[in-house]
């Protein structure tokens, strides 16, 4: 049976008082009820509509000009422009939601950065050809996971500087030289990624032809231990400080070997090589590889983040860019919300209709009550169901 749009009418009488003196130039009183509150104000797109919309883009991959060719079949013309206007506009409204989570990403154990490129086309004094940045930060508690996405122009340092002021707790990057200014402050411990280590070992076995490489293997050997620690750490349920213990007790006799074997190799290899790249790059990073066994909130790698930023990276082959910067920055925001939903076992469309429905009726003092981080599966269910078709 194929998907069905439906026109949902509210109908408002008009009601006037002949006898009374009104301000109207006929001299009635006219009364007419408000409006039913909506997340774009005199706006067509119900909450169900928009909430469709927005997670067949930004959590099934599918641009808008292809939405509008399924809309057509479906009997029904929405215009790819009006899509995109009510993205921005649905993006405008849970502006509020978004600092919510901001204030709540800083209060976790944890932070993981990352980043990749976007092309923007109509972006002020810069060629359509110039890249851009969407970044990525996965926070917050840990039974409460929140994902943040923002769109910016450049690859500065700066950019997690300033979203990382005044933040306390273990911050985890890949090797990018932006992210060396954390090794300076204060009250943050900056960790490495093992995946990014055991990568340029790899590139070594695949030169090879995935052949027996005596170097690679013993170093690729020693990482794969560290990470069965992990693996039996998960599936044992430990908690921060039981992990911490058994990093100390196991894995940082593991560490303490492979740093004296990168010392030693290092002696006998030429820098340009595959080995020597790879042994250079774990002993530059080494501080940071190594700093995960200081805390039982660091996982041994950054893959979450770039977990977290692979939907991003799916969608960008199919709509290849954004047309402007504001259109980018609505896209981060939406991004958010439905990474965020992901990761707290929200089902997307559910929430985003839960949330369209909700907010332009919510006080402010009750907005916490909306973030992903707050609700469960079971809240999503509305009462009226017909009411966000």
């Amino acid at each position: 049976v194929p998907a069905k749009i439906r026109v949902i009418r509210h109908i408002r009488p008009k009601y006037a008082c002949k006898s009374c003196e009104g301000v109207e130039d006929d001299g009635k009183t006219v009364k007419i009820a408000p409006p039913p509150a909506q997340i774009i104000p005199k706006g067509l797109a119900t909450a169900g509509l928009l909430a469709h919309i927005l997670t067949a883009k930004f959590c099934d991959a599918l641009p808008f000009y292809r939405q509008e060719k399924q809309f057509v079949r479906l009997g029904i013309d929405i215009p790819r422009q009006s899509m995109c206007n009510w993205a921005m506009k649905a993006a405008d409204s849970c502006q509020p939601i978004l600092k919510l989570l901001l204030d709540e990403i800083r209060g976790g154990p944890l932070i993981n950065v990352d980043g990749t490129p976007v092309q923007v086309l109509n972006e002020p004094g810069r060629l359509a050809t110039q890249k851009s940045y969407m970044w990525v930060y996965r926070g917050g508690l840990p039974s409460k996971t929140i994902v943040i996405f923002e769109y910016h122009t450049s690859r500065s340092g700066d950019i997690p500087k300033l979203f990382l002021n005044g933040y306390h707790g273990v911050v985890q990057t890949d090797g990018y030289k932006g992210y060396d200014f954390l090794d300076n402050w204060q009250d943050i411990t900056h960790v490495a990624c093992w995946a990014h280590a055991r990568r340029k070992f790899m590139n070594i076995k695949k030169g090879s032809g995935n052949k027996k490489t005596g170097s690679a293997d013993k170093a690729l050997a020693m990482i794969r231990n560290l990470y069965t620690l992990e693996k039996k750490a998960r599936q044992d349920k430990l908690g921060p400080e039981e992990i911490y213990e058994m990093r100390q007790k196991y894995a940082k006799p593991i560490i303490d070997k492979f740093k004296a074997w990168l010392d030693k190799t290092k002696k006998n290899v030429t820098p340009k090589s595959l080995l020597g790249k790879a042994v250079n790059y774990c002993l530059n990073q080494w501080g940071r590889l190594k700093n995960y066994i200081k805390d039982g909130h660091a996982g041994i790698d950054n893959n979450p983040a770039e977990n977290a930023i692979r939907p991003f990276v799916i969608g960008r082959k199919n709509w290849l860019f954004a047309g402007t910067p504001e259109g980018a920055r609505a896209s981060a925001l939406l991004f958010s919300l439905i990474e965020t939903a992901k990761a707290n076992n929200l089902e997307p469309y559910s929430y985003l209709r839960y949330l369209f429905e909700k907010l332009p009726v919510t006080t402010v003092d009750n907005l916490r009550n909306l973030l992903p981080t707050q609700l469960t599966p079971q809240d999503l269910v509305l009462a009226d169901m017909a009411s966000g078709v």
